[in-house]
C-alpha cells in the first residue's frame, strides 16, 4: 500500500540528511533545504511535526537546528510515515464501516493486510541502514568534513 507522498519523500530526506550530516551537532532547517532541494514552505512543517512526534529535537540558539531525537538505529522509516500522516487530514478509507459486502469482507481486508505488511517493511528500515548504504555508494556527508583530528 504504498503511499510516496511528497511530505513523506521530504521527510525521509529531511531525517536521513540530519542522520548522514550532522556529527552530532544540529543542523539548520536552511541547511537541509539547500542539500536537499526541499522547499522551506514543505520543510518547515514537517520538521516541527517530527519533533512533534520525537524523531527529531529542536535546538534552540543561533547555532540551533535540528537533530535526532534516538539513535539513527532506533527511528525507521515507519516511524516517519506515521508522522507524515498525523499531518494529513483525510479520513481513512479503510476505517469507513459503510460499504458493499465485497468491499467489508474481500477488498477492505486485503488492503489493510497489504498495508501492514508494507508497515513492517518500512519499520525495518532503520536510519542507521540507509546512511550506510549512502555511505557504500560513497555519498559525501558534512559530517566528515566537519571532524577534527587534532590533539
Amino acid at each position: 500500500m504504498p503511499d510516496f507522498s511528497r511530505k513523506f519523500v521530504y521527510a525521509i530526506e529531511a531525517v536521513l540528511d540530519i542522520a548522514y550530516n550532522s556529527a552530532g551537532k544540529p543542523v539548520q532547517s536552511s541547511e537541509i533545504s539547500r542539500r536537499q532541494e526541499i522547499p522551506p514552505r514543505y520543510l518547515e512543517p514537517v520538521l516541527q511535526q517530527l519533533v512533534r512526534q520525537r524523531v527529531l529535537t529542536g535546538v534552540r540558539g543561533p547555532r540551533g537546528g535540528y537533530r535526532l531525537a534516538r539513535d539513527r538505529k532506533q527511528i525507521s522509516l515507519g516511524d516517519v510515515l506515521r508522522t507524515v500522516r498525523s499531518l494529513e487530514t483525510a479520513d481513512d478509507p479503510l476505517a469507513e464501516a459503510a460499504g458493499s459486502d465485497l468491499g467489508n469482507n474481500v477488498v477492505r481486508p486485503l488492503c489493510r493486510n497489504l498495508r501492514d505488511e508494507w508497515m513492517e517493511r518500512l519499520d525495518a528500515v532503520t536510519f542507521e541502514d540507509l546512511c550506510l548504504q549512502a555511505h557504500q555508494g560513497g555519498v559525501p556527508s558534512d559530517a566528515l568534513r566537519t571532524l577534527d583530528y587534532s590533539i
